[in-house]
């Protein structure tokens, strides 16, 4: 039996040539800009530099959510940032978010501009600006929090541990497969077992819990993220299987997860959104004249980039 090659990390690990995969030209050890690029700002207060993976969908999402609710202040611009190009690298933009990741949000509605990152923050923020979809009564608040927080935690699991080993890696390794996707079928038992005696998340209300898992976990059940619905089993997930249907069939799901979105049918990218009428207007279909070399995947996108 041939021996496997062994590992064997140096005593003290450098940065001396790129790792592989997919975001092997983009991924570095330090910090900081590495050029300078400004952001383009529209005629809202709130305004949005993202791209509609799961983590930007939460946030369009919830924007959309909040307008159907009548809430004309959280009008939006939403405006694409391309993170295969390196744009979360920009200098403006890492001076609205330092961690250099999508989404990043900026309030202009007061006297002076609020920046906000990572996702739940944003999704926190902007709930308690508007005073929706988050429980008021202190007992449902936290257990709204508790699966808004749970998601933050989880997600990297699912993401850079699966995502990146199923999918973006150099080779497949079948430790790391394994190790996330035993961890990643936990996550979904966890979701399916609550959902059993729960509508949503938070119980009978739909809240900002809902909203950032979903893009996640409910993608993964139906294959849309990472094409591995089969892999995982997850039509076993019945519960989730539910939740994710119920919400998906929300209009406001269904226009803010294509906002910011560079990949798919034409007619599901809104590449960047400024106005209610661009969901009819100005759709990629709209724009181009075909299909041609249009990548229907994130990660079909990223190899063709790479």
């Amino acid at each position: 039996m041939a021996e496997k090659n062994q590992y064997h990390p140096p005593q003290k690990w450098v940065w001396d040539k790129d790792s592989g995969g997919t975001f092997a030209k983009l991924n570095r050890p330090v910090a900081g800009a590495t050029h300078v690029k400004t952001l383009q700002r529209g005629r809202h207060p709130l305004q949005l530099y993202s791209l509609g993976t799961p983590n930007g969908q939460k946030v369009t999402i919830l924007l959309e959510e909040l307008l159907s609710l009548g809430l004309e202040g959280a009008e939006y611009d939403a405006h694409l940032v391309n993170i295969r190009d390196g744009d979360q690298f920009g200098s403006e933009f890492v001076s609205i978010n330092p961690n250099s990741k999508i989404p990043a949000l900026v309030d202009h509605s007061g006297e002076k501009p609020i920046r906000i990152f990572e996702s739940g923050a944003i999704m926190l923020y902007l709930a308690e600006k508007f005073s929706a979809l988050i429980p008021g009564e202190p007992a449902s608040r936290t257990e709204c929090l508790n699966w808004l927080f749970w998601q933050m935690g989880s997600a990297p699991y699912l993401g850079g541990g699966f995502g990146h080993f199923y999918v973006y890696a150099p080779e497949k390794i079948e430790y790391a497969i394994n190790r996330y996707s035993m961890e990643v079928k936990r996550q979904l038992d966890v979701l399916d077992r609550h959902l059993a005696d729960h509508a949503y998340l938070c119980g009978n209300e739909y809240s900002i819990a809902d909203i950032a898992i979903w893009p996640w976990y409910g993608a993964v059940y139906t294959g849309a993220v990472y094409d591995a619905a089969e892999f995982l089993d997850t039509s076993s997930y019945a519960h989730v299987g539910r939740w994710a249907k119920s919400l998906a069939q929300r209009p406001a799901v269904k226009r803010g997860r294509i906002v910011n979105r560079t990949w798919g049918p034409l007619e599901t990218q809104l590449h960047e959104r400024h106005d209610a009428s661009d969901f009819t207007l100005r759709t990629q279909d709209k724009l181009v004249a075909s299909e041609t070399e249009n990548p229907l995947t994130f990660s079909e996108q990223l190899k063709q980039k790479s």
